[in-house]
């Protein structure tokens, strides 16, 4: 089973109209595939409102993948997140996740923590993040990402130590931007394994991955 709950469309910076990532996603055998293009205040209320379209257009005629409508707020002030994620879900967005304070790029000092404290889903690779917010992280139930993503996947052997030691969940997702960003499960094995994951904690993500996704779904 192939879950990525974080991936872009032509909506921000991806490659496809909403319509052709989903079914490029489901052709390459996945199972769960969140769309969560990046939001700021400028363009929130349109990216959610097309984003719902998509995912419901798709869900009605797909037999097998389920599409889950999501947003990635991205290079906010800290001050401003709350109030993005909370009309995100007032209107019907399932999957909230924040670009995290990454290595490489100049994301506001403060947006992990603000993120958590917002109660976001996840935490998009947050590479640089204190272990004071992974242990709160853990206190709020919010997520923390392993990446595929080139450059931001340098943070993930940080990310995966600090959860591990502070019993933080995690995901395990690709930021697909772009056609051969489909992985196979072996290439999200491969990231897990690089960031440190034992064969067996894979698997044990995998599961809780699967049952998080269920959650959402209801």
């Amino acid at each position: 089973m192939i879950i990525d709950l974080h991936t872009h469309t032509r909506l921000s910076d991806g490659e496809f109209t909403i319509a052709e990532h989903l079914r490029r996603a489901e052709t390459a055998g996945y199972d769960f595939v969140a769309v969560t293009d990046h939001v700021d205040q400028s363009n929130v209320e349109s990216v959610v409102g097309k984003v719902i379209v998509g995912c419901d257009s798709f869900n009605k005629n797909s037999t097998h993948m389920k599409a889950l409508p999501g947003i990635e707020i991205t290079h906010v002030h800290p001050s401003e997140i709350v109030h993005i994620v909370k009309y995100a879900r007032s209107n019907g967005i399932k999957i909230v996740a924040v670009h995290g304070e990454t290595i490489v790029e100049s994301v506001f000092p403060g947006t992990n923590h603000a993120a958590i404290m917002a109660n976001v889903d996840f935490l998009g690779h947050p590479g640089i993040i204190s272990e004071e917010d992974v242990l709160l992280a853990k206190e709020r139930n919010v997520r923390l990402e392993i990446t595929c993503r080139k450059g931001h996947a340098l943070g993930n052997g940080r990310v995966f130590s600090l959860s591990k030691k502070y019993g933080t969940k995690l995901l395990l997702n690709s930021d697909t931007h772009a056609a051969n960003d489909f992985y196979t499960e072996d290439r999200y094995r491969k990231t897990a394994l690089g960031a440190g994951l034992s064969e067996e904690e894979f698997i044990h993500l995998l599961e809780d991955i699967r049952e998080f996704v269920k959650s959402k779904i209801k």
